[in-house]
């Protein structure tokens, strides 16, 4: 399991990496853990928050409510007796566990849902979570937690959020990707305009990391760089 520790003392555990990213923020004597992965990972992550002497967690942090990030929300709140947030314009997604598969934003994602998206709907469905806490644009926890920030980063989906540490670090979802060389750019988004107005978002909180859902870290440079590239073909 990497860890990264931030400036200020702040521990960030990947307890699954690459394919779908799962992070367990530790801050003072507080637990906090962001997206739960897809049902089959569902083992996995409880084991290695077991293995960590993690018997309770605070808050549960959803950052959109698709099949790979909340399929195992109701199995941590039960287990961990974890507080979930999520978006307010997901919660019904969540209480139900039927989350809309996102529009692809390239020829061969654009056709995999075009084609098989309604399918992959029935397919992915899991067990639904009543959410705890719900919010609008952005969310503080607690007095003991105003390091950390949860802001709504729309454009993958209508809820996408990410979750801010110490304007240093930041868990972004799926607003954006770590999976191919170079580039930011996620596969499936529902609206395009909306998920570079995040990005720049993002870059305004000061954060020179950004640690995606899925792939590696991306660099404040990375982003930066592609945003100028995309903002100037759009203006092309």
């Amino acid at each position: 399991m990497k860890r990264i520790t931030g400036r200020y003392g702040t521990e960030i555990i990947s307890l699954a990496g690459g394919r779908s990213n799962v992070f367990l923020v530790l801050s003072g004597n507080n637990k906090i853990l962001v997206d739960t992965g897809p049902a089959f990972m569902r083992k996995i992550i409880i084991r290695r928050l077991r293995k960590l002497s993690i018997r309770t967690i605070d808050y549960l942090v959803l950052t959109h409510t698709h099949f790979d990030h909340a399929a195992n929300a109701r199995a941590i709140k039960d287990f961990f007796n974890a507080r979930v947030i999520v978006h307010a314009s997901e919660e019904e997604f969540l209480r139900s566990g039927d989350s809309p598969v996102p529009a692809g934003t390239n020829l061969f994602t654009g056709w995999l849902t075009g084609t098989f998206g309604k399918l992959a709907n029935r397919v992915v469905k899991y067990q639904g979570c009543d959410a705890d806490i719900t919010f609008d644009q952005q969310l503080n926890l607690s007095e003991d937690l105003r390091n950390i920030q949860i802001i709504h980063t729309p454009g993958h989906s209508a809820g996408s959020v990410s979750v801010i540490i110490d304007n240093e670090i930041a868990l972004a979802g799926d607003t954006l990707f770590g999976t191919y060389p170079g580039s930011s750019f996620p596969p499936f988004a529902d609206d395009l305009k909306l998920l570079f107005k995040s990005w720049e978002l993002l870059l305004k909180t000061g954060c020179s990391v950004f640690l995606p859902s899925h792939g590696s870290v991306r660099t404040r440079e990375q982003v930066s760089r592609e945003l100028s590239k995309r903002n100037h073909s759009n203006s092309a």
